[in-house]
């Protein structure tokens, strides 16, 4: 009986077998295939069963040690790279029928993103929380982007080395940019260190979109707090390129809201620094469609 014949070295796969098209049609050449036939019992008239079990290998003719196997369809043109890898560049962005201003008068609000940077343990996520929570309270909805959360899913493949670290904000970057289409406020609430990184981000999104929040909170202050007992670690020289301690933070230069730490009780709650926040958006319109 006559089985899977895969040809190796052109990027191509046949097959072969009883009841599907004539042998014609569809047999290989045999020069450069590995032959492998089926089971008595690999086809039956009412469906067809593979079982890896059932194939050996009988014969190899020319096949090259750097062949590739693909199925038979145009493969897409490639030039850029990207993180050594190549990307695909004939690709066309689809338009849909329903645009972005349609998405924000249904939520009668404006898409944006809300990027708060700052040193661990500024009260990033504490700020982000209360933001989103005073925002649902006014009937807008929101999403929270937190870094330790997306490291958790999108961005689990990545550590905490330079280039990863980029690759992490970019991310981000595009998810958040995403929500924004949507017509969602977006929070992105992570350290972000590098000025370029967030620069990046910002150039993404249509001018006045990304809304840069810097928690101005002085690394003493940070350090007493250290919720996660990282700055203790890093002290100790169990965590390298720590930012704050060897590793820099890069602090805004023109960012559009600045929460400064004074030690005051009230100007420094999370409630209060998330009304600071709701106020620039309601000044930008960024609350109502």
């Amino acid at each position: 009986m006559e089985g899977l014949a895969i040809r190796a070295s052109r990027p191509s796969i046949f097959c072969s077998l009883p009841g599907f098209g004539s042998d014609s049609q569809r047999r290989p050449p045999s020069e450069g295939f590995l032959r492998l036939p089926a089971s008595s019992n690999a086809v039956d008239d009412s469906k067809l069963v593979m079982n890896s079990a059932s194939f050996h290998p009988i014969s190899a003719v020319n096949v090259s040690a750097q062949a590739s196997l693909t199925a038979d369809f145009p493969i897409s043109e490639t030039k850029e790279k990207f993180k050594g890898e190549e990307k695909a560049e004939n690709i066309v962005w689809h338009e849909s029928s329903i645009c972005r201003c349609d998405r924000q008068q249904l939520l009668q609000q404006k898409g944006c993103v809300i990027w708060i940077t700052g040193l661990s343990g500024s009260g990033k996520s504490t700020v982000a929380c209360a933001l989103s929570k005073a925002l649902f309270e006014r009937g807008k909805l929101s999403y929270t982007l937190d870094g330790d959360n997306v490291r958790h899913g999108l961005n689990r493949d990545l550590t905490f080395k330079a280039e990863d670290r980029t690759e992490n904000i970019r991310r981000i970057g595009e998810v958040a940019k995403l929500f924004a289409d949507v017509g969602v406020i977006c929070i992105a609430s992570l350290i972000s260190p590098y000025r370029r990184d967030r620069d990046a981000c910002r150039s993404l999104l249509p001018e006045g979109d990304f809304v840069e929040v810097f928690m101005d909170v002085p690394l003493h202050v940070c350090e007493s707090r250290d919720p996660k007992g990282l700055y203790k670690l890093a002290r100790a020289g169990k965590i390298k390129g720590f930012t704050g301690i060897d590793d820099p933070y890069e602090a805004p230069l023109n960012c559009e809201v600045v929460l400064k730490h004074t030690g005051d009780d009230h100007s420094c709650s999370p409630r209060q620094m998330a009304e600071n926040i709701i106020s620039y958006l309601q000044n930008k319109g960024y609350l109502e469609s």
